[in-house]
């Protein structure tokens, strides 16, 4: 089976994660917390997550001429990502995020974007070509609005899948341009609501929310709901794809891991059912795990966490 060929364009970030027992109120203190020191930004974390399922991953992103950068890249490489396409910025740092996680792995998060806001859609032009070449280009709202626009453009013209996570959602519509491109839109309750006006309470709200964003271009629907599954909607109707119980550790990067394995799952040529329930088992798995990058799985563990609740056979489509 062909190796898909996935592109990211999107952030990079340097995480630093304090867990302890609830997230602090302003003005509170909260001691007795766990640190941890991690690579993340969504667009890392996608990258990251479709390459230990086995994709051909390039990322396409910007980081400082700093430490972290050079730990970013070195990261990357080892888990074989494609980097050249990589620029090292001198004008501005490597994004950093501040991560607050609690007992129950619910998260605050507050990001300096650093590079991450220097991304240019000469950057994009520059990556046109592995785009093309590409059979899923994923983005995100960690990067401007015209780089993500001219990528989303330039992979549309090609026939590549287009996934489109937008978060952090923006306060303003998205606009029609960028709409247009996407295949496929996967915003989480919060992001769907704010994207739609809608009110996502429950799953009526969640159908009511995605027709709206059919209605806006893309062809495809996914908001994730979090321990009730995701919502799958296409122009020939909708569904409730369930997930499993977990004990969640910290889902920081649950959502990440979902569109890594999206990506992958529809890339390697995957049913878009059978891709969303594979997406959904690998960001169940991910949030059993503290940090963003170290959490997210490789094939072989996702093939046996699938196998141990009676699903191997969602991962046969990941032996490239």
């Amino acid at each position: 089976m062909k190796r898909p060929r996935i592109v990211v364009v999107g952030s990079s970030n340097t995480d630093m994660v304090v867990k302890s027992r609830r997230i602090p109120a302003p003005g509170e203190t909260v001691t007795g917390g766990t640190f941890v020191l991690a690579p993340g930004g969504k667009g890392a974390n996608q990258a990251v997550a479709a390459a230990r399922l086995g994709a051909e991953v390039t990322f396409v992103a910007r980081v400082g001429a700093d430490a972290f950068g050079d730990q970013a890249i070195a990261g990357y490489t080892r888990d074989g990502i494609l980097v050249d396409l990589i620029a090292r910025d001198e004008a501005h740092a490597t994004g950093v995020a501040l991560i607050l996680v609690d007992d129950r792995g619910e998260n605050a998060i507050s990001v300096a974007s650093g590079a991450n806001h220097a991304m240019t859609p000469e950057d994009i032009s520059r990556a046109a070509e592995r785009i093309r070449a590409a059979d899923v280009l994923v983005l995100q709202l960690e990067t401007p609005l015209p780089a993500v626009t001219r990528a989303a453009e330039i992979a549309a013209g090609a026939g590549v899948t287009v996934i489109l996570d937008p978060a952090p959602a923006p306060d303003e519509p998205l606009p029609e341009e960028l709409l247009r491109h996407v295949t496929c839109i996967k915003p989480n309750e919060t992001e769907a609501e704010r994207l739609t006006g809608v009110p996502v309470r429950d799953e009526a709200g969640a159908r009511a929310a995605a027709a709206r964003l059919l209605d806006s271009g893309p062809r495809c629907a996914i908001i994730t709901l979090g321990a009730k599954g995701a919502l799958l909607a296409e122009a020939g109707g909708m569904s409730l794809v369930p997930t499993i119980e977990i004990q969640a550790t910290d889902s920081t990067a649950a959502g990440d891991a979902f569109t890594g394995a999206l990506a992958c799952g529809l890339g390697s040529g995957m049913p878009l059912p059978d891709a969303v329930r594979l997406a959904s088992l690998a960001g169940a798995l991910t949030a059993t795990r503290m940090g963003a990058q170290p959490s997210l799985p490789t094939r072989s563990e996702l093939h046996q966490f699938c196998r141990d609740r009676g699903m191997g056979s969602l991962t046969t489509h990941l032996r490239f």
